[in-house]
């Protein structure tokens, strides 16, 4: 089917009619513009699924012992030799959220996503990929599933089921553009005593009146408009406004923002730019949104990289998403100060957690605990009045 055959049946409700030049950019321009509000929904969630990956921190363990090799590099740094490591996750965020599946081959150190590919599915024995490209470039071999990395997002494609309810949700936003034009127009009425005979001179020039001059002279701002004998032009009444506004209008466009934002599990105050509430909003994204991602990735990562033999030795690769939200040192100096009097975390365990170099002395690798916390057993003895002797004996 041409594009023309194909404009004309989404025109005539899935029925070829006919339709005219002036009409088909009319038609254009107003699937342009739907598409446009769509696809700015669509990508703005990818984006930040992507810029949310690309900060996470890749961390390589070998045998329990967190270490920074070449695996390391490969994912935190140079995937390969032309993109870096945000630029090469921003592209597989993209098709993953685009296509709901992406494919990343292995060529040596390098990894790649695969722009195209044709995935042979079987039940018994691995999944094989043929006609595997990488911008121009095609690959005459066949990967099999073992030696790819296979990221598929959700078991339905949340995209195809966005652009289905927009289908239907687009048509109400296009009828409240139209209807406040409307009402925001000029209407004129236009007296003349006679038509002019078809193909007489008097009569292109009566067409070029109606047709041109007509506009120009509405859409100036200070214009002349000469008229022959007998022709007439008034402007109708005041017009009066429609009770939609932008803002209303504006209103049904976020909707298509909560939508997608929906879709993949993203709060919707973030896709419609509030900044209002914006922490719970990114509590909320990191845990729908985010860690599912980030789980999703690290387990085949580790399944096809590592093995179970390497991870059952403590070998494996963890993605770290506590570094995605800023850090304001200052408002967390509180709660700095429990973390390491607690125990839980060293000096250098704080350091990088807010970005910054660990410091290299033994101290800052040590666990310290104030002397606040004891033993329960230890505070009710303490509370009854018993003491212990240098062998650990109550008297």
């Amino acid at each position: 089917m041409g594009f023309l055959e194909w404009l004309s049946s989404k025109v005539g409700g899935g029925k070829s009619v006919s339709i005219s030049g002036d009409e088909i950019d009319d038609i254009l321009q107003e699937y342009t513009s739907t598409i446009c509000i769509r696809e700015a929904a669509f990508w703005t969630a990818a984006n930040i699924l992507a810029n949310a990956l690309s900060k996470c921190e890749f961390k390589t363990y070998v045998k329990g012992e967190e270490k920074k090799g070449s695996e390391y590099y490969l994912w935190n740094y140079e995937p390969n030799k032309n993109q870096n490591s945000s630029v090469f996750l921003h592209k597989l965020i993209a098709k993953l959220c685009r296509d709901n599946e992406c494919l990343v081959i292995c060529i040596g150190e390098q990894l790649l996503v695969a722009d195209s590919y044709t995935k042979n599915e079987k039940v018994l024995f691995e999944n094989t990929f043929t006609e595997v490209t990488v911008g121009d470039f095609s690959f005459q071999k066949t990967f099999y599933q073992s030696d790819v990395l296979f990221f598929e997002l959700n078991n339905k494609n949340m995209r195809q089921v966005v652009n289905d309810l927009y289908g239907e949700y687009e048509k109400l936003i296009q009828y409240s553009i139209s209807a406040y034009q409307k009402s925001r127009g000029r209407k004129f009425l236009f007296e003349y005593d006679t038509l002019p005979v078809a193909g007489s001179e008097e009569r292109k020039n009566f067409d070029d009146l109606i047709k041109n001059k007509f506009k120009k002279f509405i859409e100036s701002d200070n214009a002349v408009l000469p008229l022959g004998k007998g022709q007439k032009v008034d402007e109708t009444a005041q017009k009066t406004y429609a009770a939609e506004t932008t803002r209303d209008i504006r209103a049904m466009i976020d909707d298509i923002s909560d939508f997608t934002a929906k879709g993949f599990g993203i709060h919707p105050s973030l896709l419609r730019g509030d900044v209002q509430g914006t922490k719970d909003a990114l509590d909320f994204t990191l845990t729908f949104a985010v860690d599912p991602l980030v789980d999703m990735i690290q387990e085949e990562i580790i399944r096809k990289r590592y093995g179970f033999k390497a991870f059952s030795e403590g070998t494996y690769l963890k993605i770290d998403t506590r570094v995605i939200k800023h850090i304001d040192l200052f408002s967390i100096s509180t709660s700095i100060d429990k973390l390491i009097g607690s125990g839980v975390f060293c000096v250098n365990d704080i350091l990088q957690l807010c970005g910054e170099n660990p410091i290299d002395e033994p101290w800052a690798k040590q666990h310290f605990i104030t002397k606040n916390y004891e033993l329960v057993e230890d505070a009710l003895r303490a509370m009854k009045g018993g003491e212990k002797n240098e062998d650990n004996l109550e008297t």
